[in-house]
């Protein structure tokens, strides 16, 4: 958990000047408040400054996976250089729903002006988030999508979303497939969680992109585990003795899809696209042990969940949908990936940025 003092301390100077501002009133109306002109004024407005800035509560998935490290670390950057506090807490693991939930449940009786929400699955963080919408608080969703219709069924509110748009993550990855593969054959595909939302728009923009260039003949779920990823693979290379390559929805089972080829003897032989652009991943990219990476930034949606609170803290009305930044990384620009990272290494648009100017 990180909590940024310097927030908490502008707070507290904002609500001593506006006591102040009340005793002055009570002392005497109409009274001249010195040559500097009127202290009431001033001290208004400190007070309106201190409320324009958010307390942040952030509840996001389990920091066992760099993706969510990263995602954790984009957010205390920006409440550094803001000066706002931000307490983000996180589920134990990737599949802890019910952790996730009670976390979210404890921080909702708690003073907090705006929530940053990464839920585990469409719907684990629904009870917690009725009841902040209740409350009239600003929520944003980033990364995972909470469930439309359920959202809708508890009448809960978002203010805004953030994530990658996984369906064109997913074909770039496909299209890239594609052109490593220009003869065509089987690849599989290696998901995430059953069921899940991210991983199923992967795997269907995978689809898109190859188009009928390769055929994918075997899905499975590997529960966005390494291990468990590695014994998938090896299982499926051995079903299917003629595969030429993988497309694998996240980089840390990406990395146990290779350690399997590599225990097979087919290093180089078959492919191995996955995504996200955590270090590692752009690290086994360069050695040319993966093939490819689309590189995510949980580093830019972690600090934009940040800027949208402070945005909606100014009475701003936020996007409704932001689209955060992707890149395909290959061998040829992994080392321009790997200097930039964990921020891109191309330009890309924040809304929010522009909202707090």
């Amino acid at each position: 958990m990180h909590v940024n003092t310097r927030g908490r301390r502008a707070a507290a100077i904002g609500a001593a000047a506006a006591a102040g501002a009340l005793v002055l009133g009570a002392c005497g109306s109409g009274g001249s408040a010195g040559p500097g002109g009127s202290s009431t004024a001033v001290d208004a407005a400190a007070a309106a400054d201190a409320a324009a800035q958010p307390k942040i509560a952030a509840v996001i998935k389990g920091l066992d996976n760099p993706f969510f490290q990263t995602m954790k670390q984009g957010m205390d950057d920006q409440a550094r250089t803001a000066g706002v506090p931000v307490t983000v807490q996180a589920a134990n693991s990737i599949t802890d729903t019910t952790g996730q939930a009670d976390k979210l449940n404890g921080l909702a009786g708690q003073d907090f002006s705006c929530y940053i929400v990464n839920p585990i699955s469409g719907t684990n963080l629904i009870q917690g988030l009725a009841r902040l919408s209740a409350l009239n608080k600003s929520i944003v969703n980033i990364d995972s999508p909470v469930d439309t219709a359920a959202a809708k069924s508890a009448n809960v509110k978002l203010a805004t979303y953030i994530g990658t748009d996984n369906v064109e993550a997913g074909r770039m990855a496909g299209e890239r497939m594609a052109e490593l593969l220009p003869e065509g054959g089987d690849v599989a595909v290696v998901g995430g969680i059953a069921g899940d939302v991210t991983s199923g728009a992967r795997v269907e923009g995978f689809q898109q992109g190859v188009g009928g260039k390769l055929k994918v003949v075997q899905t499975v779920a590997a529960n966005w585990e390494r291990q468990m990823a590695l014994t998938a693979a090896t299982d499926v290379m051995r079903a299917n003795p003629n595969l030429v390559g993988f497309f694998v929805a996240n980089d840390d089972m990406g990395l146990g899809v290779a350690r399997a080829i590599a225990n097979a003897g087919k290093a180089g032989k078959v492919k191995v696209i996955s995504v996200d652009g955590i270090k590692d991943a752009l690290e086994a990219v360069k050695a040319g042990t993966l093939d490819g990476t689309v590189a995510q930034y949980p580093y830019a949606i972690g600090l934009m969940g940040v800027e949208a609170c402070q945005a909606a803290a100014s009475g701003k009305t936020l996007p409704a949908n932001v689209k955060a930044p992707v890149e395909m990384v290959t061998k040829e620009n992994a080392e321009q990936a790997l200097a930039n990272t964990p921020r891109p290494f191309g330009t890309y648009d924040d809304p929010f940025k522009a909202l707090l100017q």
